[in-house]
């Protein structure tokens, strides 16, 4: 009894908790200050930052036995989405402190550094990042050249990192390293650093900032690393570090529906809000029926996020490893901010000359939504790791028609069979890459609506459920549409040849 009780309290916490936060946010976004004009500049005004930071959003990602909230996924996510309703750039900061550095750090830091840090960020409001990402090597992650040396008591570690969100900002960093071993060759394994700012030796120099296209509030730049740090420093993997890397970013990736979530709601408020205010020749907007389509796609996109969250909810604790879900994590992280830029694309459109706007927020989040289909990995390449993980499994169980494969695996057996005339066809046997992105987009499809039957099946709104259904099917069969064209098109180098319109056309 006494465990029910405790799950109840907790539960009756933290919705006085999120409600608290919801609230304080919009009065600080909406009534204290003016954010569309703050967006239109770089950073964020101190005491704005400090006012949300005072609400301890952080604390979600911290053990209960360092003062925290005790890292429930639920609840993370919960944060995100309530910051992304009023700020993508906002939600993101979170998400890099929650995903890239503290859940990391929980589950793989030192005991000792723990309490000392842990402490900073609930009591000083300090907050921390993740380097891995390095100029000549971007996603190729393996080959960073970054490097780090045993001396005693204390690693020294060399290098250059560049794309860090909270450059200059962030207090403490993971930063990734690959050891040199006595010929000075880089070993294959990475590993995991924690650095303190505030102690000179671990101190990570900026050498120069980005001007990035959004994102405004978020600092980018070029990291110089020649730090030292103790040898309690560096994280403890179960087994190897590329393992430790796989674990961190698959559990990154299944929670950016968090700040899709609040994101893609905010489009659609703001979009449902103008389509039944707005009148043409005395007709609402939103009683025109290509209209209607643009809000059930929204609709749609708030219904596959709210699912992709619950499934995080339940998968993506710090106590479970991640480090061989490159199906769930790849599919999420990439339909999910299809979707949120997909949502921000319909909502600048309904809002006509209006949405054209840096200082709107569809316009804002036009922009600002974009760089999630590229970072931790482009969607493109993360479609078509969907599938060569897919192809990999049908080949082991010798079946090569996509939908009786998919009616078998347990992350699609629900979903399949919905879609049983668009997916009855053989995998390709030698796919072209650009087909392999295309059956990744496929099979994420399918794999993520298998979270929205879920999900309906534990109560959720059976009409969107519907809607999401409609959309779902409509998108695979453009996409299978796409794949049955055969499309060999090439560049060519020297396009301009025989290709100057000018040269075919009389006065």
């Amino acid at each position: 009894m006494s465990n029910v009780l405790d799950h109840t309290n907790k539960a009756q916490n933290f919705d006085l908790f999120i409600g608290n936060f919801k609230e304080r946010l919009s009065n600080l976004f909406h009534t204290e200050y003016d954010y569309n004009n703050l967006s239109l500049t770089r950073g964020l005004p101190p005491q704005f930052l400090s006012e949300i930071m005072a609400m301890r959003p952080l604390s979600v990602a911290i053990p209960e036995h360092h003062g925290g909230r005790g890292l429930h996924v639920k609840e993370c996510l919960g944060v995100l989405a309530a910051a992304s309703y009023e700020s993508l750039s906002l939600s993101l900061i979170f998400g890099i402190n929650i995903a890239l550095f503290l859940e990391p750090f929980a589950k793989y830091g030192n005991t000792l550094l723990q309490e000392k840090v842990f402490h900073q960020f609930l009591e000083n409001k300090a907050m921390g990042g993740l380097m891995i990402t390095e100029q000549a090597y971007g996603s190729d992650a393996l080959n960073m050249r970054t490097s780090y040396q045993q001396d005693g008591d204390k690693y020294r570690i060399n290098g250059e990192k560049h794309w860090q969100g909270l450059t200059g900002a962030a207090d403490f960093w993971l930063v990734t390293a690959r050891k040199k071993n006595e010929n000075g060759e880089l070993v294959r394994d990475i590993d995991f650093f924690v650095t303190d700012n505030s102690i000179e030796e671990q101190k990570i120099e900026v050498t120069k900032k980005y001007n990035s296209l959004g994102l405004y509030a978020i600092p980018y730049g070029i990291n110089k690393i020649n730090i030292e740090v103790p040898v309690d420093n560096r994280l403890t993997p179960e087994s190897t570090g590329i393992k430790l890397m796989l674990d961190t970013l698959h559990r990154s990736r299944l929670q950016f529906p968090g700040m899709g979530m609040g994101f893609i709601k905010r489009m659609l408020d703001e979009a449902m809000k103008h389509c039944t205010e707005r009148r043409v020749s005395g007709i609402p907007l939103n009683e025109l029926d290509s209209v209607k389509f643009q809000l059930s796609r929204l609709q749609a996109a708030f219904t596959i996020c709210s699912a992709m969250c619950a499934y995080s909810s339940s998968i993506s604790s710090i106590q479970n490893d991640l480090s061989g879900h490159s199906v769930d994590a790849n599919s999420v992280k990439a339909l999910v901010t299809d979707l949120m830029h997909e949502s921000a694309q319909i909502c600048v459109q309904l809002s006509g000359a209006n949405g054209y706007r840096l200082d709107h927020v569809a316009g804002r989040g036009l922009v600002d939504s974009r760089p999630f289909q590229i970072f931790e990995g482009s969607n493109e390449m993360l479609y078509s790791q969907v599938a060569e993980a897919i192809a990999k499994l049908m080949r082991k169980s010798k079946e090569s028609n996509l939908l009786s494969f998919l009616k078998i695996n347990p992350a699609t057996e629900l979903a399949a069979p919905f879609f049983s005339s668009i997916l009855n066809f053989d995998f390709p046997l030698q796919p072209k890459q650009r087909e392999m992105v295309t059956l990744g987009k496929i099979i994420a499809r399918v794999v993520c609506f298998q979270y929205v039957l879920q999900i309906n099946n534990a109560g959720f709104n059976d009409k969107m459920t519907e809607i999401a259904r409609q959309h779902v099917s409509m998108d695979l069969y453009m996409l299978v549409g796409q794949l049955s064209n055969n499309n060999n098109a090439e560049p060519l180098i020297h396009y301009d040849e025989k290709a100057d319109w000018m040269n075919f056309t009389s006065l």
